[in-house]
């Protein structure tokens, strides 16, 4: 198999295609990415994929916009370079919030991105928990879609007490996410009705289910600026939720987002390492969980052709 695959990286989570390379014995194959003094990016592949199973790790994390960038001219030099299969493996894919047309002269820039991997090179797209599962149908080449939700589980299963937990969604359009994960725990959920004003104001209203005198555990697919889980948190504490903890599988933590939650009355975040972490952003009630073995034994089955689905069965 190490013959012929190669792994490489762009800027985004260098550390996790690191992690990735190390659960399947390979070296993370080399990239020069570099810029020209008018600014624009420059690409070599410094390894020979000529008739090579290409996988290339990039979360679109800040800058999303040069993240993004990377990843196009990486594809499209892949290609240049007669690799036989080339695999976009995007841990976080952020534009999947764009994912529909509600308001006037706007883009779906979710299936645009779809469109451009495609046109920059992608033969297949691996990717971990979409903001919305319509977002896969955007794609015209193959999507293995992964998701977090058994990892992040089962550390709540080994560190907390199930007996009094409820799983809470933020709204009811992540109420399907939430099932997926309280089933997992066998523990009840309930929803919480949320009006959403802007990007970055939303307005709840009253919980639908029993948390008096429960432990909640808040399920997102991502933490952002924190605004969505500080007023979901008000609300339980108004609802007379016992303890309050949070878990999401992509911690972006962007803008006001560490301070936000550096003095919430919440217990505990879990997120994982699909958006990389720097040190000024970890604070001591975050756990960040890794996937990196996911991601590899995902990344095995593609190229050997077996079945990605089998892992979550």
């Amino acid at each position: 198999m190490n013959d012929a695959l190669r792994i490489f990286a762009c800027n985004s989570n260098r550390a996790l295609a690191a992690e990735i390379c190390d659960k399947l014995g390979l070296a993370l194959s080399p990239l020069e990415i570099s810029r020209f003094s008018n600014d624009n990016l420059h690409v070599q592949i410094r390894d020979n994929v000529r008739e090579r199973d290409v996988f290339v790790v990039q979360s679109f994390t800040e800058p999303v916009s040069d993240h993004i960038m990377e990843l196009m001219i990486t594809l499209d030099a892949l290609r240049s370079a007669s690799a036989r299969r080339v695999t976009a493996v995007i841990p976080y894919y952020s534009y999947a919030r764009s994912d529909k047309k509600d308001a006037p002269r706007i883009s779906i820039t979710g299936r645009l991105i779809a469109d451009m991997l495609q046109t920059a090179g992608a033969n297949r797209v691996l990717t971990m928990d979409l903001h919305a599962d319509q977002v896969h149908g955007f794609f015209s080449v193959p999507v293995d879609h992964l998701t977090a939700i058994p990892t992040i589980a089962d550390h709540f299963r080994r560190n907390h007490d199930l007996a009094h937990m409820v799983a809470v969604a933020t709204d009811a359009g992540g109420a399907k996410r939430v099932g997926r994960f309280s089933e997992k725990l066998g523990i009840p959920m309930a929803i919480i009705d949320k009006r959403r004003v802007s990007d970055t104001d939303v307005k709840h209203g009253e919980v639908v289910g029993n948390v008096r005198g429960r432990d909640v555990v808040i399920f997102e697919d991502e933490i952002s600026t924190g605004g969505t889980l500080l007023s979901t948190i008000a609300t339980l504490k108004a609802a007379g939720a016992r303890s309050i903890h949070a878990g999401a599988v992509h911690g972006v933590l962007c803008g006001p987002a560490i301070e936000r939650l550096r003095d919430a009355p919440i217990e505990s975040i879990v997120v994982t390492n699909t958006v990389h972490m720097p040190p000024g952003k970890r604070l001591d009630k975050i756990t960040q969980l890794t996937v990196a073995p996911l991601f590899a034994s995902a990344i095995e089955r593609i190229h050997s052709g077996e079945s990605v689905g089998a892992l979550f069965e």
